[in-house]
């Protein structure tokens, strides 16, 4: 039985290991099932973004009137966009073809099934099965897929998810009409772009709000923005069945009184949140323990259960964010391959994130209510686009509906525990306080703990992780850098 040094299960950031692992001496094994570069390049952020830039600009257009500026409606050049985006998916295919004859790589193209801990084989393009081998480390980067609901009838009634919308799937025009099953990240950026499209688009959501891992503040505006634009929203709502009548697709939605009504449309989207890939894999096979949606469980140094097998990105459940699986990445280059050195420790409080909708949405840390929770007594600080130059010169008018904003969370050092910000540049105008959160964590001034509810200079400490630098740094006037650095004067205490 052949033995690799190292054997690593997905090409997208499983893809890092293999320069490391060669370049160390170790013979490597990389084993995929689908088109090299994983989720990111081929099916998630990259050709997604495509399609949302030219629907921020419509978008922009639109709303230029506010600034006293009128568009024509735009003519979509729906075959440049679609060709600009595939140029991006196709390099994977320059990324495969730098594969081949690698001295010490050899390429399994399908599915890796494990037979036992350390051993597995894979069943082939082909249809055949590999010969079984073995590895002394395993590096599981398999990834995530869409979680389709038990809805009735719609195998029959057909359906796309993200992954075959980026395939076979893929429009030849923005469809007239689509129903978007959840409302989370990637149903919301959907409903976004075939909206600015011209596309009638409905979305479903099960929850209350969408986008439900942000502050109800800001769900509720994305809620009120989307509907602005077209988009009809039906939250505590459940898609319950589909059908086909005289060709064109039905969904039947029920609240949760149990009122149904029907939908009409031309495609039906499942963006319903995702599924772990684990038992693609076999991962019955082993001991490697998965927790009860089957995401593989990992510790602070981002071990599995078995010696010498790690997990990252999408499978751990940690998160499904590139940057996320980036960062994972460095800690585990330095746990595997400076084996004799200290292991570093992977911290997720400071993961942050965006939603490409329109409008943006940007996030670090906790929510207010988490925050209140876990801390107590906290700063709480609100500011909007409206109240600084530049956003009311972009047009933003205060008590507008379209009036975005940054909230602020701190506990009482001092230390960020928080950001969230909706409107225009979110995910941008988040990074200084994603820098600001890692430059350091301790603050050890005592502070007056008075009834006086307004937040004082005086008050701040000058440790890092804390919002101290921004009093003293400099912000270029008339920037939207302001609506993030005036937040401090709106801080207050919260019990």
């Amino acid at each position: 039985m052949k033995n690799y040094d190292i054997i690593i299960i997905g090409s997208g950031v499983g893809l890092s290991f293999v320069g490391k692992a060669l370049n160390n001496g170790m013979t490597c094994a990389l084993i995929e099932d689908a088109k090299f570069g994983g989720t990111c390049l081929t099916r998630g952020c990259i050709p997604s973004k495509i399609l949302v830039y030219p629907a921020d600009v419509i978008r922009q257009a639109q709303h230029a009137n506010k600034i006293g500026l009128t568009f024509s409606p735009p003519k979509i050049d729906w075959e440049l966009i679609t060709e600009r985006m595939w140029s991006k998916i196709d390099s994977s295919k320059d990324i495969e073809s730098s594969m081949g004859d690698v001295e010490g790589l050899t390429v399994y193209k399908g599915v890796g099934e494990f037979t036992d801990n350390h051993k597995m084989k894979v069943k082939l393009h082909t249809g055949e099965y590999s010969e079984e081998f073995s590895g002394t480390r395993f590096v599981i980067a398999a990834g995530a897929r869409t979680f389709v609901p038990p809805i009735k009838n719609l195998e029959n009634t057909g359906y796309i998810t993200s992954e075959n919308f980026f395939g076979d799937a893929f429009p030849k025009a923005p469809w007239k009409s689509l129903v978007i099953v959840g409302g989370g990240a990637i149903g919301c950026e959907f409903a976004h772009i075939f909206s600015a499209y011209g596309t009638k688009v409905t979305i479903v959501e099960m929850m209350p709000h969408l986008v439900t891992t942000e502050e109800v503040e800001i769900s509720t505006h994305l809620e009120t923005q989307f509907e602005a634009n077209g988009i009809d929203v039906h939250t505590n709502n459940k898609v319950i069945e589909a059908t086909l009548i005289d060709g064109e697709k039905v969904v039947t939605i029920q609240d949760k009184d149990g009122n149904t009504q029907t939908i009409a449309c031309e495609e039906i989207l499942i963006a319903s949140g995702v599924r772990s890939n684990t038992d693609k894999l076999k991962i019955e096979n082993t001991d490697i323990q998965v927790d009860k949606r089957g995401w593989i469980v990992t510790n602070e140094h981002l071990e599995t259960s078995m010696n010498n097998i790690w997990a990252l990105g999408d499978i751990n459940g940690k998160y499904q964010f590139r940057h996320k699986a980036n960062y994972e990445t460095e800690i585990y280059m330095h746990n595997i391959f400076n084996s004799h050195d200290e292991k570093k420790s992977a911290d997720y409080s400071k993961v942050p994130w965006a939603i490409f909708t329109y409008p943006q949405i940007a996030h670090v840390g906790m929510t207010e209510a988490q925050a209140r929770k876990e801390h107590g007594r906290i700063l709480v600080g609100k500011n909007n686009y409206s109240s600084v130059a530049k956003g009311f010169a972009m047009g933003y008018s205060k008590g507008a509906d379209d009036d975005g904003f940054v909230k602020l969370i701190a506990d009482s050092k001092m230390k960020i525990i928080g950001a969230h910000i909706v409107g225009p540049y979110a995910a941008i105008l988040i990074q200084s306080f994603v820098y600001l959160m890692n430059a350091g964590f301790t603050c050890t001034m005592n502070h007056d703990d008075g009834e006086n509810d307004d937040f004082s200079h005086n008050k701040t400490c000058v440790e890092g992780g804390t919002f101290s630098p921004m009093y003293d740094a400099m912000v270029i006037h008339p920037s939207l850098g302001e609506v993030v650095g005036w937040i401090l004067g709106k801080l207050k205490w919260v019990e």
